[in-house]
């Protein structure tokens, strides 16, 4: 590829938002009484404050190549001993500018992407002086590579967010990523960062773990981190240091082969459980990762470009960007239908109605995030005692996993307190129930906490499926009640369905969209209406799959009929994990509200009824051959029409997308998207099928039951 066409390229985003790179010399400090010479160090920045994180679009690699290779004459005329890149504050880079990937138009400019990016990396990592990557914030795929392509790097302390996401996002780290962390780290902590946290919530790395994994070369603290990298790197250049790389590894050593082959085949089985193979981008990054082993890394290069540009083609690819980049990233921070934030009451002083586990977690999320004074209730001291002693607990693993420090600890410890009498919330801003699911209890609740707090204090529920309005019915002021569900684990899910119901006024409205932001959580704006969206949506899939079951499809062809859509766990293993009476009863409300398209099992009903906890065999299951007991097949009788499960797929599929048609015409939500963001968020629904509705759309079924697709913005709903 030619420089005319890498000018090209950049041509056909004149709006992409530049990173520049400012270069400055600096005098190295003495070592041992010599001064080493002039270092240049260049800073990436896009001039934007730390809401902007910088990127790496077409027009930003040009003018770093350009910078680079103006360095290199520098070295080789001598001026210059070595060469630094960092960031501006918090930020080395975050990677490819995917506003600019996710319009590359075909597979020449996707391939033209991908050389040009390595087209200026190589003339980093081949600058004639050592390079320097000086790790000051957060380092994702590209920027990462940035760093894995220089010669040495050191790393912040409080650098957070360092990873190689692109399995994640449907392509591979493709700019010398999986051809240089497996030798520098090892292939199998290298299968880490590229495949198993990816792939696990795409977790990320801190600047201590970067560190122990053998990443970084040294780590220095963030007050003067610039300061002590470049008087490293002088250490360094005089000969001082030399760092040592116990994971690195030679590729070649018939030892290391082994190892190597074995991660790979680890690689794959994890893969295979995480996303029954639906996305073809890990698969990838674990075939160039094999392959690489044996190529030396020019050719590599050229093999990561192919299948880079290959990948950009992908309905995956394009997929992950729209739910990654325009719901997660984007429609997450302005919820739809979300008041003036202006109306927001401040929050000083929490309620907890209950001390079980789901209040408990409450209680830590509110005192961890927030930093306020929480004080939960329950019917007796020993279940008080009990919710504050699990909280204390929590916050001692935290503290053991160095995850707090001592003072955080014991000041979230300080701010959770129990109380037998509702009296405590007597000066509460927010109480929150987290009560038995019945609506009866939570409307005597709510009669109890309305009787004893202020008027301006906010009612709020975490009801999975019952009527926010019914709960309201009996209250003074029904305008102070909302609905403010979480998904468990608390501290784990990102979502909040925040249930507005008729009389609930904008200010309470407000208010519980700021605290969602205080702790984190993404909040989707949804109408009361039973279940809300993703239980409504689960429940309606876990029925047809245990209907068909009840009919006689055979269960290992039932339970994994629904593989091609790459799910986190399969309907019958989320049912025990839920809990069978849970979602029985949840299923028995949406009858109630819906019939028969939520049909109540009665074989689940006669499992409940006599105690047994899940269809599957629990040990079958860790053993990964489930299989179900005899004495549970006892309890249960069934019909003579088994599916297959090609018919159990297309059955679900279009039930989900008669169910998602309906919430759409009851306004539920706002629109698709919102759908879409709730599926992602609540139940873990795979980044690579970019959302629930452009999957239906994908595969027919909104066409074959609605007569017309979703066509949620941003996604084909065509197959590539």
């Amino acid at each position: 590829m030619s420089a005319a066409d890498f000018r090209k390229l950049a041509e056909l985003f004149p709006n992409e938002t530049v990173t520049h790179s400012y270069v400055q010399d600096i005098k190295l400090p003495a070592v041992k009484g010599s001064s080493p010479g002039t270092f240049a160090l260049v800073t990436l920045d896009n001039g934007l404050d730390h809401t902007k994180p910088t990127t790496l679009g077409p027009n930003t690699l040009i003018e770093l190549g350009t910078v680079l290779e103006s360095l290199k004459e520098r070295a080789a005329r001598g001026e210059i001993v070595g060469v630094g890149v960092t960031g501006k504050p918090y930020f080395l880079v975050a990677g490819a500018d995917l506003s600019t990937v996710k319009s590359v138009s075909g597979r020449e400019q996707g391939l033209w992407m991908a050389q040009l990016g390595h087209e200026v990396y190589s003339t980093l990592a081949n600058l004639g002086v050592p390079s320097f990557a000086f790790i000051n914030g957060l380092a994702l795929g590209g920027g990462l590579e940035i760093a894995l392509q220089s010669t040495y790097r050191t790393v912040s302390t409080a650098a957070g967010a360092l990873a190689l996401p692109e399995a994640f996002i449907g392509l591979i780290p493709g700019w010398g990523g999986v051809y240089i962390l497996p030798r520098l780290i090892g292939p199998e902590n290298a299968l880490k960062v590229m495949i198993e946290n990816p792939l696990s919530n795409n977790r990320t790395l801190t600047g201590p773990q970067a560190f122990k994994l053998g990443v970084a070369d040294a780590m220095f603290e963030p007050a003067d981190f610039v300061e002590q990298s470049v008087a490293w790197a002088a250490q360094v250049i005089a000969g001082a240091v030399a760092p040592e790389r116990a994971n690195a590894v030679d590729p070649t050593e018939p030892e290391v082969a082994a190892r190597w082959a074995g991660a790979i085949a680890a690689g794959r089985a994890f893969v295979e459980a995480k996303t029954s193979n639906a996305s073809p981008a890990p698969a990838k990054v674990l075939e160039v990762m094999e392959a690489t082993r044996t190529l030396t890394q020019a050719q590599s290069a050229e093999l990561e470009c192919e299948t880079l540009a290959d990948l950009m083609q992908t309905d995956e690819f394009r997929s992950t960007v729209y739910a990654f980049l325009d719901l997660v990233q984007r429609r997450s921070k302005r919820p739809a239908g979300a008041p003036d934030r202006k109306l927001a009451r401040p929050v000083t002083r929490i309620g907890v109605v209950g001390a079980g586990l789901m209040a408990s977690q409450l209680a830590l999320l509110f005192a961890r995030q927030l930093k306020v004074p929480v004080v939960m209730t329950d019917i007796d001291q020993a279940r008080v005692d009990k919710g504050v002693g699990y909280v204390h607990a929590e916050v001692d693993k935290l503290l053991q996993k160095g995850r707090i420090s001592p003072d955080a600890a014991n000041r979230t410890r300080a701010l959770v307190t129990g109380s037998v009498s509702k009296e405590a919330f007597a000066d509460a801003d927010f109480v929150i129930e987290a009560v038995f699911e019945e609506l009866n209890v939570k409307k005597q609740v709510f009669k109890e906490v309305e009787a004893i707090v202020s008027p301006e204090c906010i009612l709020a529920t975490n009801t999975s499926s019952l009527s926010v309005t019914a709960m309201a019915e009996d209250l003074e002021h029904p305008e102070r009640l909302v609905g403010f569900h979480f998904f468990n684990p608390v501290a784990v899910m990102p979502l909040l369905e925040i249930v507005r119901a008729p009389k609930t006024d904008d200010a309470v409205l407000a208010t519980a969209f700021e605290l969602a932001k205080g702790l984190k959580k993404s909040a989707v704006l949804v109408k009361d209406a039973p279940a809300f969206v993703v239980n409504r949506l689960l429940l309606r899939l876990m029925g047809e799959v245990t209907a068909a079951f009840d009919e006689g499809t055979p269960a290992d062809v039932a339970d994994n009929a629904l593989r091609p859509m790459g799910l986190p766990m399969t309907p019958f293993v989320l049912g025990a994990m839920v809990g069978l009476p849970v979602a029985q009863h949840v299923q028995e409300s949406l009858h109630t509200a819906f019939g028969d398209r939520f049909p109540v099992s009665q074989n689940l009903q006669k499992l409940i009824d006599n105690g047994v906890k899940s269809i599957w065999d629990p040990a079958s299951v860790t053993a990964g051959k489930p299989s179900i007991p005899a004495e549970t097949l006892a309890l249960m009788s069934f019909g003579d029409t088994p599916s297959t499960g090609e018919e159990v797929l297309r059955r679900t599929q279009d039930a989900l997308a008669e169910e998602i048609g309906l919430m759409l015409d009851e306004g539920v939500v706002a629109g698709p998207e919102d759908i879409d963001l709730c599926m992602i968020l609540g139940a873990g629904w795979p980044m690579f099928l970019g959302g629930i509705t452009p999957y239906l759309d994908r595969v027919g079924a909104s066409e074959r039951v609605n007569g017309r697709k979703f066509l949620a913005p941003g996604v084909a709903s065509e197959p590539a």
